[in-house]
């Protein structure tokens, strides 16, 4: 049986609707994770780190956000919301931690590269993002 039949592809419109969705989540978890802490850091101790650290920072953050979720069970809350799941192309199963922090390493270039990589889904066979096909993993549809 071939992967795409076992793990058919959520829909593009679907993947897109839960990426807007995860960015306005993701205020959140940066307001709590990266905000407050520089808050209180600069109004505590009247520093404020340099431009290059608070990039590494957020970096980090939105990197233990997805990698934790996708390993949790595939589905960030703007996923389960939209009724998808990031699966091991193979096997199914939540990626493996090597496979879900090459699936976010990638993702970058795939966003900010002007969508490139979201763009790739338009002429990829199985509809699939770039960042996706070169991690080994898919985007399912569970409802």
């Amino acid at each position: 049986m071939s992967e795409t039949l076992r793990f058919p592809a959520a829909g593009l419109r679907r993947r897109l609707a839960s990426l807007t969705y995860e960015a306005l989540l993701l205020l959140g978890v940066l307001a709590a994770g990266f905000m407050l802490p520089y808050l209180v850091i600069g109004l505590t101790l009247d520093v404020a780190p340099q431009g290059w650290f608070a990039w590494l920072h957020i970096f980090l953050l939105l990197g233990l956000y997805f990698v934790y979720y996708w390993r949790k069970g595939g589905q960030t809350l703007a996923m389960q919301t939209w009724g998808i799941r990031v699966v091991d192309a193979r096997s199914g199963d939540a990626p493996a931690p090597k496979r879900a922090v090459l699936r976010y390493l990638l993702s970058w270039p795939s966003l900010c590269l002007f969508g490139a990589g979201l763009v790739w889904a338009a002429l990829d066979r199985d509809r699939q993002f770039l960042h996706d096909r070169l991690a080994g993993t898919r985007v399912i549809r569970v409802k």
